[in-house]
């Protein structure tokens, strides 16, 4: 069974660590835990994880967080990965800092990276996995705030936070949605 975890981000040294690019982070430290290294492909960064009898191909494409879509799809179909065995991992400015927040659809709850893959794959039916990076800004410096990097009091929570957004994405590949759900949502 195949699964296709895709973090969001932005390429570039400029964005690197910034909240916009958890998406990057998370799958970087699933990989870095994992002792799998990432490999420069078509339209991102490739790691294969095998766990459980299971291969998650971990993405971080390098379309930019706007044009995800693109890698996205082409991802679900060069790997012949089923689109419910699709995990998005994004920012959500929605959410308190370090929330975590699994769900098997949605809307791209005004995401832009969230937006082109649902525009691209013609629907909204996957997963995503929703790291909360609080709204701490002032109305209008959304952008300021997502290009942002985490404070201080966040970064010394973050390992904590990694560590158990790896246990989720492991989760919906093995034990389901359903249940990784209940089991990490609000916790």
């Amino acid at each position: 069974m195949k699964y296709l975890i895709v973090g969001l981000g932005n390429i570039g040294s400029e964005y690197e660590d910034t909240r916009h690019n958890i998406g990057f982070n998370i799958v970087d430290a699933l990989a870095k835990a994992s002792t799998i290294f990432f490999e420069s492909n078509k339209l991102g960064s490739t790691a294969t994880l095998k766990f459980k009898g299971r291969t998650f191909i971990l993405l971080k494409p390098s379309t930019y967080m706007n044009l995800s879509g693109k890698a996205v799809n082409y991802y679900l179909q060069k790997e012949k990965i089923k689109q419910e065995n699709l995990l998005v991992v994004t920012d959500d400015v929605a959410l308190p800092f370090g929330t975590l927040r699994l769900k098997g659809k949605g809307s791209d709850g005004g995401h832009n990276g969230l937006k082109d893959i649902i525009k691209v794959l013609g629907n909204a039916n996957f997963a995503r996995l929703r790291f909360g990076v609080g709204s701490d800004y002032v109305k209008g410096k959304q952008i300021n705030h997502v290009l942002g990097n985490f404070a201080p009091e966040e970064q010394n929570k973050m390992g904590e936070r990694l560590e158990k957004t790896s246990e989720i994405i492991k989760g919906f590949g093995t034990i389901g949605i359903n249940r990784t759900m209940s089991e990490f949502n609000g916790k």
